[in-house]
């Protein structure tokens, strides 16, 4: 459980945009122990991760899963843009759009922005971070129209 749950927990902090002394302060545990949960360490009990995620604003759920896709891991930079007020919006407004559940969507969000970074093979700054994210926005909130026509096959080139 522990390799799932640190990086969940730590995306889950990232896009609140809180640090690991605020988290659990609120959740009235102490800053080592909330840390080593974060990095795959210790063996917490359920009343601590419901209220590690009472005071992330989500709740707590246990269930049994054949398989469950592991977090990727999420690059400081990443972690640093999860923290901003443009992130925090950014992911209100995806949330809005898809009638996604607004307190789950940024520690997701975060969760595929690293996943799609990982294709590139190389540590992204913030200006790409932003991109990506922009990208995901305007595929969201400005579909284009499903009557647009397939790539040409010769050249990838779609006609207009």
């Amino acid at each position: 459980m522990g390799h799932l749950l640190g990086p969940r927990l730590r995306a889950l902090r990232a896009a609140s945009g809180r640090t690991v002394a605020a988290v659990a302060t609120d959740a009235g545990l102490s800053v080592p122990y909330v840390a080593n949960l974060e990095n795959g360490r210790g063996n917490p009990t359920v009343d601590a991760l419901t209220r590690l995620a009472e005071a992330l604003g989500t709740t707590l759920t246990v269930e049994f899963a054949e398989h469950v896709a592991e977090p990727a891991e999420l690059p400081a930079a990443l972690v640093r843009l999860g923290r901003t007020t443009a992130f925090r919006r950014d992911a209100a407004a995806l949330a809005e759009a898809t009638g996604q559940d607004p307190a789950e969507l940024p520690g997701r969000l975060l969760d595929v922005l690293a996943r799609l970074a990982a294709l590139t093979g190389r540590d992204l700054a913030e200006p790409d971070w932003l991109r990506l994210l922009d990208a995901l926005l305007l595929i969201t909130l400005h579909p284009r129209g499903r009557g647009r026509a397939p790539a040409d096959d010769a050249t990838g080139a779609r006609p207009d």
